[in-house]
């Protein structure tokens, strides 16, 4: 490859795998290293079935391309990489023009594309959801003020038995109050003040607070890169970011705890849309992964959206929250769970060298 052969190759955001005649594999792009979760010099040269396993006749479509010199489109295949789960994906296998007997594997996971819709979706979606209710929120804790202290005087004067009902008028009033106080937070929250942030000195503060409260009954592990350089964000919303998906974390735990391992590493291949349409690189990754339960199935493509929540009496703003946040820092958030592993990744920008360098 060429120069601006192996930029371009680099830079692809899908996982793409060069396959010689043999079906070896004779080079993989960072994208399918993460994908396949193996480093080049461990995949080259070898089998490419040994290492990727797709539900389709993927032999007879590469002899098909060979023979025909023409692309080949397979839509909706499940494909598994080592351990795992299986991941639906649209493959593409396309000749190399140089070469006959050599054809380039491009893999398309289908998620990406819906989370990344979805997280740019957030915006709207939050504000047509959040934005009545943020109208409404003042009107409504002023007379739940007055309720809760009326309930409250009345039960000076009433029996043990009769205290029981205002007690429970007083504490639904408080949880409303408490949902109504998400809502306006949600719908107030202030821009970013952007500066160079390290990433780990904002984790460190989100475990430690953590470890010291609604954490205190798990094991948290962290796999630090200790090379990632800055991130261009705003310090205290990204604390906030990191301690609710932790609390979210540690309250599908078991009574007995867990483990949460916060895992950082940089994955260049990975840009993002913003809202004005331009793109930009997301390369640095924060991964909070823990080994509950995992996300209910009927919620887990809409679990980032306002008031959908996989709790018993849950508000369903917090991830919305963390979503918003992400995507106000020009960020990526997305989810991979399956009962016994929940992935939460946040993809951030790097910051500008010479912004860091003025810092």
């Amino acid at each position: 490859m060429t120069k601006q052969d192996e930029t371009i190759w680099a830079s692809l955001p899908v996982p793409a795998l060069l396959v010689g005649p043999d079906d070896r594999i004779v080079e993989i792009n960072p994208a399918a290293e993460l994908f396949v979760n193996a480093s080049i010099k461990a995949l080259r040269g070898a089998p490419v079935w040994d290492r990727l396993a797709v539900d389709a006749p993927l032999d007879e479509a590469f002899g098909r391309v060979r023979r025909n010199q023409a692309p080949l489109f397979i839509n909706d295949v499940d494909v598994t990489a080592g351990t795992k789960p299986p991941v639906q994906c649209n493959l593409q296998v396309a000749p190399l023009s140089d070469c006959s007997d050599r054809v380039i594997l491009l893999i398309s996971p289908r998620e990406i594309a819906g989370r990344l819709g979805r997280a740019h979706s957030v915006k709207s979606a939050a504000k047509s959801a959040i934005g009545m209710a943020e109208m409404l929120a003042h009107e409504i804790k002023n007379p739940l003020a007055g309720i809760t202290g009326a309930a409250q005087l009345l039960s000076m004067n009433l029996s043990a038995e009769d205290r029981e009902l205002t007690d429970l008028i007083v504490a639904e009033s408080r949880r409303i109050v408490k949902l109504l106080e998400q809502v306006e937070q949600f719908g107030n929250l202030r821009p970013p003040k952007c500066r160079p942030v390290n990433v780990h000195d904002v984790l460190e503060r989100a475990r430690k607070s953590a470890m010291v409260g609604f954490a205190a009954h798990m094991t948290m592990v962290e796999d630090y890169d200790p090379s990632l350089p800055p991130t261009w964000g705003d310090g205290d919303q990204l604390v906030q970011v990191f301690q609710n998906l932790l609390k979210n974390a540690a309250q599908a735990a078991a009574k007995d705890g867990g483990t949460i391992r916060l895992h950082t590493f940089y994955d260049q291949s990975l840009r993002v849309r913003r809202p004005d349409g331009s793109g930009g690189a997301v390369p640095l990754q924060v991964e909070i992964i823990d080994d509950g339960p995992g996300l209910p199935n009927e919620i887990a493509g809409d679990i980032f959206e306002p008031f959908v929540s996989g709790r018993e009496n849950g508000t369903g703003l917090g991830l919305a929250l963390v979503s918003k946040i992400v995507s106000d820092h020009n960020g990526w958030i997305a989810v991979d769970s399956v009962p016994g592993r929940t992935v939460f990744r946040i993809s951030l920008p790097v910051a500008p060298k010479s912004q860091e360098d003025k810092d």
